[in-house]
């Protein structure tokens, strides 16, 4: 299994599903498109490239290699990273029929050729054993206790915060906590709020 602080993204939630077995990391889907429309997930990402570096593992047809093209240049600063799959020919299990190009996504791919194209890419392999549950403390609950999610005052709270990080102040409750997890140990989290 690689472990690594760096994010990773691709395209789907099947994709994600692929990966998680593979990679102790944190795993971003885009949606496809969808997240063009979304300024606060390109903001969120931003932060996320400045702070712990991206890598970008997207399909190998012509839709793919757009999303990878088009986050690269709205990312813009920020270590950002490409892992690229091979093509092969074929479809997907869940599929009935095989994509426009008749490749494999990254769902598709063997569990070896994901890591080999994760390798490739040079992910960076984190050094300490400590699993990645203990860096993700903060949690929905401890969100709502803080006040930034659920109560009275609470979108407000929210909108400040986010201000505070350079994020928009449209921000969901639940990306903002995916953003504050990513960032911050519980530790850091502490020292962050008191300063605000």
């Amino acid at each position: 299994m690689i472990k690594t602080d760096e994010i990773i993204i691709v395209e789907g939630k099947y994709d994600k599903i692929a990966l998680e077995p593979l990679v102790d990391a944190t795993i971003i889907a885009t949606d496809g498109f969808k997240i063009f429309k979304e300024p606060e997930k390109i903001e969120m990402l931003r932060a996320l490239a400045k702070k712990r570096g991206l890598v970008i593992l997207t399909d190998s047809d012509r839709a793919g290699f757009f999303i990878r093209g088009r986050l690269k240049s709205l990312i813009g600063e920020g270590s950002i990273k490409n892992a690229y799959i091979p093509d092969v020919a074929g479809r997907e299990r869940r599929k009935r029929e095989p994509s426009k190009e008749g490749k494999l996504g990254v769902e598709g791919m063997s569990p070896e050729a994901l890591t080999a194209a994760l390798m490739r890419a040079g992910v960076t392999v984190s050094e300490d054993g400590s699993p990645k549950a203990a860096r993700a403390g903060i949690t929905k609950a401890r969100f709502y206790a803080d006040g930034f999610s659920g109560g009275e005052g609470s979108h407000a709270a929210r909108a400040a915060l986010a201000r505070s990080l350079g994020l928009p102040e449209r921000i969901s409750a639940n990306a903002l906590l995916e953003v504050i997890n990513a960032l911050y140990t519980p530790e850091e989290y502490e020292e962050f709020i008191k300063s605000l």
